[in-house]
């Protein structure tokens, strides 16, 4: 800083640690005003370009560094007062400064990683959006970490130790948070196994759980249920359950029986044929998969067949649509051909006839 004073005139007085101060500053204020331009103009002629990593690199460097350069300036200023007033406080400025370049990285590769997830997940076909989501988050998680032990070592305490401490409280803790880490191994296992994604309906037969799910969390899984009733699920319930995704199904199953009189058995191997015809013709069911028309029972007060098809689609609403309209073509060719469906009856047998004496 002697240097700097000796080359402009003025300086060696009272007031010129001053003005040297005031010149570091302005000299800073100039150099970050000047990098955001250049990186303003860079993005602008970048983005034309075909590829994305490119700007995805600017834009997180973008104002890391302009702290980065006051960080710098500052440092200088302060060494200036420092030399001039001795005030220890001003002596912890390079320990600062060397924190607040880390800090600055830091914010640079996290934003660099958040781009990075996004270009992976902006085609569909590169990666899966909850598995880049799952990975960024441990990469982000790791990076966090291995800052917060630089800084430390930056600071003078000992990284060893901090670690043979972590070590032995790691124990205890983990003791004490056995239910919150099974929750972060459950919520990892989702990731990586994907048995439901975001949007799902998914329900448990081993459980009351049925819903969409709305969010997957590193403690708990949101389900929304069909009340609209948020349901908040631990994740470590995930890895001992059943759990049935719907939303994944390639057709619906209409399976149905229905039953005709006793007195219109002879029809039944012609309704039961015509039925199979209709089902075949039908636009909206799956031919390709298993389909069943046949006569299955004599029940107490009806002769019953069944019927057994997919549908095309998996759509809730368009599924009972399709099952209306096939059940009543069925109740149609019953009709036509002068059979009725059954409902329950009772026929009262007498051995024999009763008289009735009219005296």
């Amino acid at each position: 800083m002697n240097e700097l004073a000796q080359l402009i005139p003025g300086m060696e007085g009272e007031l010129g640690w001053v003005i040297q101060v005031f010149l570091i500053l302005l000299a800073t204020a100039f150099a970050s005003f000047f990098i955001k331009r250049l990186l303003t103009k860079m993005l602008t002629r970048l983005h034309r370009t075909p590829t994305r990593w490119d700007d995805i690199i600017l834009r997180s460097m973008k104002r890391p560094i302009s702290w980065a350069v006051w960080l710098q300036g500052l440092d200088i200023a302060i060494d200036v007062v420092y030399a001039k007033t001795q005030n220890p406080i001003f002596s912890y400025s390079d320990p600062v400064r060397d924190v607040g370049v880390l800090l600055c990285i830091t914010w640079f590769l996290l934003g660099l990683i958040k781009g990075a997830e996004q270009e992976f997940t902006r085609d569909s076909d590169q990666i899966d959006q909850h598995t880049a989501e799952a990975i960024g988050k441990l990469v982000r998680l790791a990076l966090i970490i291995t800052t917060a032990l630089v800084v430390l070592q930056t600071l003078g305490f000992s990284v060893s130790g901090v670690l043979a401490m972590g070590g032995i409280g790691g124990i205890a803790v983990g003791f004490a948070a056995k239910d919150l880490l099974a929750n972060f191994f459950g919520a990892l296992i989702i990731y990586l196994d994907r048995p439901f994604l975001v949007g799902d309906w998914i329900r448990s037969p081993d459980r009351s759980l049925e819903g969409t799910v709305e969010k997957i969390g590193w403690r708990v899984t949101v389900i929304r249920d069909f009340q609209s009733r948020p349901i908040y699920v631990p994740n470590a319930i995930f890895t001992s359950i059943i759990v049935e995704n719907p939303s994944r199904m390639s057709n619906r199953r209409i399976y149905e029986s229905i039953g005709l009189r006793y007195s219109d058995l002879t029809s039944m191997e012609k309704v039961v044929s015509e039925v199979k015809a209709m089902l075949q013709n039908h636009e909206e069911i799956d031919v390709e998969k298993t389909m069943m028309v046949n006569f299955n029972e004599f029940a107490d007060s009806s002769v019953d067949f069944f019927i057994y098809c997919f549908t095309k689609t998996t759509q809730w609403v368009k599924f009972h649509q399709i099952k209306q309209d096939v059940m009543l073509r069925i109740a149609e060719i019953i009709e036509a051909n002068n059979a009725e469906i059954a409902f329950p009856t009772s026929t009262i047998h007498l051995a024999d006839p009763i008289s009735v004496d009219s005296r």
